[in-house]
């Protein structure tokens, strides 16, 4: 799978379950009318429950030049989810998910369904809201090293 090109999100959640943030590459678009989205979760950590829990979701599209961050949300450096989410600014749009400010790209998404496959949670979300920076570059993952496009 490390030959699998992919690119880099922040998924993260907040509501009465606590805030998450999860660096992923397991994403895509599902459907455009209704605009829906889906992100896997890894089952091995408890806290990715909140996700589901808190019943919505943002996913942040990552530019190369938040590498340090999306490394900081992969478990580099052993930060705790305050002192990550102390790293950059955040908004809301309408769920109440975290918005990075500084994505290429953010949805913001109402949970609409979960499955389990294997050793991952899919979550699939309806798009309820958007924020966007123009003009940044893509960051990708691709044979355990970060690259930018």
């Amino acid at each position: 799978m490390r030959r699998f090109a992919a690119g880099v999100c922040l998924v993260t959640t907040d509501g009465a379950a606590g805030r998450r943030g999860v660096t992923v590459t397991s994403s895509c678009s599902v459907s455009a009318d209704p605009p829906t989205l889906l992100v896997c979760l890894n089952m091995s950590s408890p806290l990715n429950e909140r996700f589901e829990a808190n019943g919505c979701f943002a996913l942040n599209v990552l530019s190369a030049e938040n590498q340090k961050l999306a490394r900081a949300f992969a478990g580099e450096g052993g930060l705790d989810a305050d002192a990550r989410f102390a790293m950059d600014d955040w908004s809301t749009v309408e769920t109440g998910a975290p918005i990075l400010n500084s994505a290429s790209a953010a949805f913001d998404c109402r949970l609409i369904e979960t499955k389990i496959v294997a050793t991952h949670r899919i979550i699939i979300g309806e798009v309820v809201g958007i924020a966007k920076e123009i003009g940044t570059t893509s960051l990708i993952y691709l044979d355990r090293n970060w690259h930018s496009l």
